[in-house]
């Protein structure tokens, strides 16, 4: 393998795992568990996107149960720990173009640069297509095993 196509380990996390590791829903509670546990990793990043998303989703109205100002801004404080991809010319760039390319929301497509700017391999996402590979980042549902497993069976 060569250093052009050599694997980092690094790993992207996506707003969704950031919103089920802070669920109180009963019924995200199989969720909630694999998203702590992901938060626990060290080989993690993240970018200022996904901070502002989780903040703007947790703390909303409307949300049967939204985090004070306070807990959330915590919360992002704690995350900050991991690598986080500032937002910039260069991001906006790379994501009007991929956009364009792989035919997505500029909000994806921000995501997806991202992860790419901060080289990471995997970007941990139920968002959009497991498997799927855009420029070296491949998409994984890390909640798929839950997802995948028959109703009322116990994740292993």
């Amino acid at each position: 393998m060569t250093a052009m196509t050599a694997v980092t380990g690094m790993r992207f996390v996506d707003t969704n795992v950031l919103l089920y590791s802070v669920s109180t829903d009963p019924a995200e509670a199989g969720k909630a568990a694999v998203a702590a546990e992901l938060l626990g990793a060290a080989d993690l990043c993240l970018s200022v996107q996904v901070l502002q998303e989780f903040y703007v989703q947790a703390t909303r109205a409307t949300r049967a149960e939204p985090l004070p100002h306070g807990d959330a801004v915590a919360f992002i404080a704690t995350w900050q720990r991991f690598r986080v991809q500032e937002v910039s010319i260069a991001l906006l760039r790379e994501a009007l173009t991929a956009t364009r390319r792989w035919r997505m929301s500029y909000w994806d497509a921000a995501i997806i640069e991202a992860a790419r700017m901060l080289d990471c391999d995997q970007l941990l996402t139920e968002d959009l297509n497991a498997g799927q590979v855009f420029d070296g980042v491949t998409v994984v549902n890390p909640f798929s095993a839950l997802t995948d497993a028959p109703p009322g069976a116990i994740p292993g």
